[in-house]
């Protein structure tokens, strides 16, 4: 498309596709500097400069090819290792008893890849000899769920407690 000739919104609709394809390209190919992105849009008849991609990439926020090469987004980190990681959670279930209304706490873990969900138990009072039990059974051989596991993911909830996260470190 000549540009000379060209209406403004062509040109304005033009230019947000060729960021749109250099951001893709940076995001995609963490490899690339400048110049091969450059390059590949040449390829695709899209004449920019060096400079006019740094300046997409850095409105974009996308750092240079070798620092962008060295991070790994926690999207990307967690899609290579969804087979080995295993998250877990409290909710917690009002109950009402003869003795009124008591809250309980249901902690479950879930397998990231299979999304097999384990409930591992029930509880009015989530203390330290409860949290240290439940990271022994989840981590038995041959049942617990944590099995296989390498990456345990949960909040900073005080009842996970630092003998519950040492009992789970020590049967990695």
């Amino acid at each position: 498309m000549d540009r000379d000739f060209a209406s403004p919104c062509a040109v304005l609709q033009m230019d947000e596709e060729i960021e749109r394809l250099i951001v893709r390209m940076a995001r995609e190919n963490s490899s690339w500097g400048y110049d091969r992105i450059v390059g590949a849009m040449a390829n695709l008849g899209h004449k920019v400069s060096h400079q006019t991609v740094g300046n997409i990439l850095k409105r974009h926020d996308i750092p240079p090819a070798p620092k962008r090469k060295q991070s790994t987004s926690w999207k990307d980190f967690i899609r290579a290792h969804m087979a080995v990681m295993v998250a877990t959670g409290f909710f917690t279930a009002e109950v009402l008893t003869f003795k009124g209304l008591k809250t309980y706490y249901v902690l479950f873990f879930i397998r990231l890849e299979s999304r097999k969900i384990c409930w591992a138990g029930v509880t009015c009072h989530p203390d330290q000899e409860w949290m240290e039990q439940i990271a022994r059974n989840v981590t038995m051989e041959q049942t617990g769920i944590l099995a296989n596991c390498r990456y345990l993911l949960h909040d900073r909830d005080s009842k996970y407690c630092p003998s519950f996260r040492q009992l789970i470190e020590a049967e990695k």
